[in-house]
């Protein structure tokens, strides 16, 4: 097992446990204790997480794990949402997509749906996500807008002025929102503010916002809110969300589809 390969279980293991031992991690990965100690200590000095005696725990509430390490979590139910948020995009649209594992999902459901593989344009892209911009430019039937901004490392998003700049400028059909949290009373957020920032203008652009969320999202606050829940058309999220979950976004006027 490589070490980037090795360095990606090890968090996921992290971010869905809280807390890993070094022999525990060692025996799940196949490979020495040392090994494993090393790679703690390599990854606490990217401040990926916080060293204990004996093993690793988690940061707190703001911990943000960068997105290449992110895209094997919950993979299925992400191409399941993803198809399910195509499906909502009009031929022709002009779409706005943040950053996030499950808009990446998103970006390649669009790539392949066979009534967009001819137009001119066929679909519109808006986003300030680099890796989608990257995967999407090859498409010559899209047209690709990319805001301007400062690369943020963890999300590839751009973000600051030069992004409003190019957003103040424009309007878009539907605006799809990947998140870190979504609750009916504090709206969808994300860990950072300037990343809220960028998306909120989205939707401010939008005609109608789609949020794409697995089930773990919902119900969960995060530090920087982007956009309250009454500014949220359509909830796509999967078919582990609670029911008791679900009839609370519908109660507040939100559609839900399940994928």
């Amino acid at each position: 097992m490589s070490r980037d390969a090795r360095w990606k279980s090890l968090l996921e293991l992290l971010v869905e446990r809280g807390r890993l031992e070094v022999e525990e991690a060692a025996a799940e990965l196949g490979v020495s204790a040392a090994t494993i100690r090393r790679d703690f200590d390599q990854l606490a000095e990217q401040q990926m997480l916080v060293r204990t005696r004996g093993g690793a725990v988690v940061h707190g509430v703001s911990y943000e794990l960068p997105l290449r390490y992110k895209t094997a979590r919950r993979a299925s139910e992400k191409q399941r949402i993803a198809k399910a948020v195509a499906d909502l995009v009009a031929p022709g649209e002009a779409v706005g997509l943040t950053g996030g594992t499950t808009t990446t999902e998103v970006a390649r459901a669009l790539a392949v749906r066979g009534d967009l593989a001819t137009g001119s344009p066929a679909l519109t892209v808006v986003t300030n996500a680099l890796n989608i911009a990257g995967e999407l430019a090859v498409r010559p039937q899209f047209k690709i807008v990319v805001t301007g901004g400062v690369a943020r490392p963890q999300s590839y998003e751009l973000i600051g002025p030069l992004a409003d700049g190019v957003l103040g400028q424009i309007t878009i059909d539907v605006a799809v929102l990947g998140v870190v949290g979504f609750d009916v009373a504090h709206g969808a957020a994300a860990n950072d503010e300037a990343e809220a920032a960028v998306n909120r203008l989205l939707c401010e652009r939008a005609a109608r916002v789609v949020v794409a969320a697995d089930s773990s999202k919902l119900g969960r606050r995060a530090f920087a809110r982007i956009c309250p829940a009454a500014s949220v058309d359509t909830l796509v999220t999967d078919t582990a969300a609670e029911p008791e979950t679900v009839r609370r976004f519908e109660e507040a006027g939100i559609r839900v589809v399940t994928a």
